[in-house]
This record gives structure tokens, sequence and C-alpha cells, in this order.
């Protein structure tokens, strides 16, 4: 299938799809929808697009964050739900790491799997009010205790994301305070790892030059795709900024005003 989404005649017969700041922005009460995208995402599956709804959230579980957004009146499975969590979990299980957890306390949920004793690792995701500076002591330690180099894993690379009306530190200011401390290069487990999209089209078996990535982050979402041979377009709500379209690095291949939007034009809907 193809369609006026992109400039090109680029065949598009997936689509993965951010959550924050395209289907929904956070805040108070859960947050609230984007006006069009339960509709939109509806639009696409009886489209017969693929979808994957590829997030870096990791304040709830992935069946929390179903559950969330089938009471904004989206239909998905978890399935369709690709997080940083069950990666993660895997990796630490397979290297035989034992983890401190720098993590939403709503999130602990995801790894009850993998031993927290005595650690000889770091997690880090965004843990809101976890980072206080005895944890990022403790996250310290750990790492320099360990030899160089230590395992220090990030689950995203986000500088910010919205909540309700305001801006928010995102988990990757974090991640590069204890890379600086303690000379620890982090694993990153989420994206804009290449790994995480090329595992997310993996699921869904299309090649990347098949797949468009929908976000509002011009870094992680747009250049994290196009990094992998995916188209990438950016959304103008969530965390959004006109300067985004400038950035120095990243081109989007469209901006789009919101997930509707980009419907309409993947669907040739004037």
């Amino acid at each position: 299938m193809s369609g006026g989404l992109l400039n090109s005649s680029r065949k598009i017969s997936a689509l993965l799809l951010d959550i924050t700041g395209v289907l929904y922005n956070s805040g108070e009460g859960g947050g609230h929808v984007i006006p069009g995208s339960p509709q939109a995402v509806a639009r696409l599956k009886e489209a017969g697009y693929k979808l994957k709804f590829c997030t870096n959230e990791t304040q709830i579980t992935r069946r929390a964050l179903v559950e969330k957004l089938t009471r904004h009146g989206f239909t998905l499975t978890e399935e369709e739900v690709y997080s940083p969590a069950p990666a993660c979990v895997q990796y630490l299980l397979e290297n035989n790491l034992r983890p401190f957890l720098l993590i939403h306390p709503d999130a602990r949920q995801d790894y009850v799997t993998v031993d927290t004793t005595n650690p000889n690792a770091v997690v880090l995701g965004d843990a809101a009010h976890e980072f206080t500076y005895d944890n990022m002591n403790i996250a310290f330690k750990i790492l320099i205790s360990q030899g160089s180099p230590g395992h220090l894993i990030s689950l995203g690379r986000g500088r910010y994301y919205r909540e309700g009306s305001e801006l928010t530190l995102d988990v990757g200011p974090f991640t590069k305070a204890l890379e600086f401390a303690s000379g620890t290069e982090a694993t990153v487990i989420g994206k804009p790892a290449p790994s995480f999209f090329k595992s997310a089209l993996s699921d869904l078996r299309v090649p990347p030059e098949e797949a468009v990535m929908i976000g509002d982050d011009v870094l992680n979402d747009v250049g994290g795709a196009q990094g992998c041979g995916m188209a990438g377009v950016l959304v103008k709500t969530g965390k959004y900024r006109p300067e985004d379209e400038r950035h120095p690095t990243v081109k989007p291949d469209r901006v789009v005003d919101n997930l509707a939007h980009a419907v309409d034009l993947l669907l040739n809907v004037s």
C-alpha cells in the first residue's frame, strides 16, 4: 500500500506509532486523548496496515498501559505494544546481571523475574520522584565498584516529555549524569537504539523501507527510525516545538499536524 504521507512512491505496509504525545498527552487524571487519535488508529487497522505501538514509557507496566489506552477509547492488544521492559529483562538474564532498579515504582512488576540482590548493574527508567540524590548516589557507587566498564542500562535517552501543559525531564539527563560521573557508557534499550526499531520490525515481518515511524520526538523517534532505514514523520503534538523542524542533524520525511492528519495523507483523504 502507498499513500500521500511521504513525498515519494515508497510503499508503506506498516507503521510504528509513538504513544505519549501522539495518541495522548500525560498529565493529572491519566492525561487526555489527542483529538482524532483513536479514530485514526481504527482507520489504519481497517485499511490493513500493520501496527506497532512503540514507546519508551517506563512509568507503568505494558499491561497497565494497554488498560489506560483502552479507557481512552483505543483498541489494541498487549502484543501490539513494544516497550523497553521485556527486552531489558531478557538482557539482564542473558548477562547474569543483578540490577539496582532506579525506575518508577509502578513499573517494578515487569522485573519480578530478575534477581536484584547484591546489585552489579544499574537500570534507569523514568523514575520521576525516585530520582533523588541518594538513589543517584547508590547507582554511582555500584557502577564504580564494578570496575570499567560498569553495567549501566538506560530505558531510552529522551531529554524531556510533555506532562500536562509543561515539559518534564526524561531519563536521558540522568543517564548522562551517571555516564559522566562513573565513566561508563550506557547500553540503551529503547528509542533511539537501532535494536529497538529492528526488533519491532522483526515482530511485524516488515523491512524498514516499507515502514514509517510517527512520533513527537524529532531525535529519538524520527532520527532513530531514519537511522534504521525507515521513514520518520513528526507530529505537531506532544513535546513538539517549532525549532524541531530546523534540527541540525535530523530532517523529518514529513511534518503533520497530528496523527489524524497523517492518516488522512496516507489514505489520500483531502
